[in-house]
C-alpha cells in the first residue's frame, strides 16, 4: 500500500466519520432515545432513590453525626457513577443505528460504488460511535463533577483521572459491542428495538438502578459474567473513594465494610472480592477480544462475494 493510497483512505475515513457524527447529533429522535437511561436515572434519583440511599446511609451511621455534606457527596457520587457506567454502553448502541439506517436506505451500496473501501466504511462507523459516545459522556462527567462539587466534594485528582480512564475504556467496550451486534441487523426496527432494549435493561444488569448487593445470589453471579458490570464498579471506586475515606473517621471497620459492600464499592464474584485492577483487566481484555472479533467481521465482510 503506497503513501497516496493511505492518504486517500485517511481522507475518506475523516469525511465519513464527520458525516456519521453530524447525522447522529442532527437526528433529535435518535439522540433523545440514547439519553433514556441517564434521564431515567435522574428522574428516579430526584423522585425517591436519593432519599432511599440517604436513609440507608443514615441507618448505618446510626447515632453518629456525620456532616450532611458528606452524606450528600457520597450519594451524588453513587448517582454519577451509575449514569456514566450505563451511558458508555447505551449511547453507543443508539448512535450505531446510523449504520443500520444506511444499510436499509441503501446508502452503504452508494458509498461502495465509489472508491471507498468497505473496511474504511466499517471503521468509520466504529470511530464515529466512539467519538459521539465519548463526547456525550464527557459532558455528563463534567455536569456530574459540578453536581458533586455542589453536594459535597471528596474527590482527589487521582479519582478524577481514573474516572476519565474508566470512561474511555467503557466507551471502547460499548462501541465495539454495539458495532458488532448491529453489523448483523438489517432493519431500522430491529436496530431501534435493540437500542431501546439495551437502554432500558442495561441499567438493571450492571447495578445502576439498585446496588448489585441487593440482588439474589443467582443474579449476582449472572451479572458477574457481564463485563460492563466491572465498568460500573470501577466508577463506584472512583466517585465513592474519597467519601468512604472520610466516613472511615466516623465508622468502625465493620460498619464501613457494610457501606462498601452495600453500595457496590466492593464487588464479589462467587463469594470472592474482585479488586479494582482485576476489574480493569477484565474490561480491557474484553475490549481486546471484541476488537479482534470486529476486525474479523470487517475482513469477512470485505471479501468479494462469489457469483
Amino acid at each position: 500500500m503506497n503513501k497516496k493510497t493511505l492518504k486517500k483512505d485517511f481522507n475518506d475515513l475523516r469525511f465519513l466519520v464527520a458525516r456519521h457524527v453530524k447525522l447522529y447529533f442532527k437526528d433529535k429522535q435518535t439522540f433523545f432515545m440514547s439519553l433514556i437511561t441517564p434521564l431515567i436515572l435522574v428522574a428516579l434519583f430526584a423522585t425517591f432513590l436519593r432519599s432511599v440511599y440517604v436513609d440507608s446511609l443514615q441507618m448505618i451511621l446510626g447515632e453518629i453525626a456525620a456532616p450532611k455534606r458528606l452524606v450528600n457527596g457520597f450519594v451524588a457520587g453513587w448517582l454519577i457513577s451509575s449514569i456514566l457506567g450505563t451511558s458508555a454502553v447505551t449511547l453507543a448502541f443508539c448512535s450505531q443505528t446510523i449504520m443500520v439506517s444506511d444499510k436499509v436506505e441503501k446508502r452503504v451500496e452508494d458509498f461502495l460504488i465509489t472508491p471507498v473501501k468497505r473496511s474504511v466504511l466499517s471503521l468509520s462507523y466504529f470511530i464515529a460511535t466512539v467519538f459521539s459516545t465519548l463526547l456525550v459522556c464527557l459532558a455528563c462527567l463534567v455536569l456530574g463533577l459540578l453536581y458533586i462539587a455542589f453536594s459535597g466534594w471528596y474527590l482527589s485528582v487521582t479519582d478524577v483521572l481514573l474516572a476519565l480512564a474508566t470512561l474511555v475504556l467503557c466507551t471502547l467496550f460499548g462501541a465495539l459491542l454495539a458495532v458488532i451486534v448491529e453489523t448483523f441487523l438489517k432493519s431500522a426496527g430491529a436496530a431501534s428495538a435493540v437500542a431501546t432494549l439495551v437502554s432500558s435493561l442495561y441499567g438493571f444488569v450492571c447495578g445502576a438502578y439498585m446496588p448489585i448487593s441487593q440482588f439474589s445470589s443467582s443474579i449476582q453471579t449472572f451479572v458477574g459474567f457481564v463485563p460492563g458490570t466491572y465498568g460500573t464498579v470501577l466508577f463506584r471506586r472512583c466517585f465513592l473513594d474519597g467519601a468512604i475515606g472520610e466516613l472511615a473517621t466516623y465508622l468502625p471497620a465493620e460498619a464501613l465494610k457494610g457501606v462498601k459492600d452495600g453500595f457496590d464499592y466492593h464487588f464479589y464474584f462467587n463469594g470472592n472480592l474482585v479488586p479494582a485492577p482485576v476489574c480493569f483487566l477484565i474490561l480491557g481484555l474484553t475490549a481486546i477480544i471484541l476488537a479482534a472479533v470486529f476486525l474479523l467481521v470487517v475482513k469477512l465482510k470485505s471479501k468479494p462475494k462469489k457469483d
